[in-house]
């Protein structure tokens, strides 16, 4: 079993930093491409339940949440997060990294050594 899952999406440099830090440092990866098996109700809710961030901070803020008409009090609970998610995984931030019971969000990038080492 991976030491780490690293939920990625390939067009962003970010994901591709936490992916590539991974590697540099040895890290049994699993790699999980969100966008095409995007996770379920079970997975986000285990992700939130690990989760060092505030809950909200997993949705993306970008044009997609704008042209939906989103706002932050779409997103204030974990329900809610859980829903919008399923709803559109692109909002999804990236990349999303989980390992022994913590789940971080790789954002900022000094945030995904610190977490693998650890």
């Amino acid at each position: 079993m991976a030491d780490v899952t690293i939920y990625h999406n390939p067009n962003c440099s970010t994901s591709n930093h936490a992916v590539g830090v991974a590697k540099d440092m040895g890290v049994d990866a699993e790699i999980v491409l969100y966008l095409k098996t995007p996770p379920d109700d079970a997975t986000l809710r285990g992700i939130i339940a690990q989760l060092e961030d505030p809950v909200t901070d997993l949705v993306r803020r970008d044009n997609l949440w704008k042209e939906l008409g989103l706002t932050d009090a779409d997103v204030a609970t974990a329900d809610q997060v859980v829903a919008v998610l399923l709803e559109h995984p692109k909002l999804m931030q990236r990349p999303v990294l989980v390992k022994g019971g913590t789940a971080i969000i790789g954002r900022p990038k000094d945030r995904v050594p610190a977490l693998l080492g650890g």
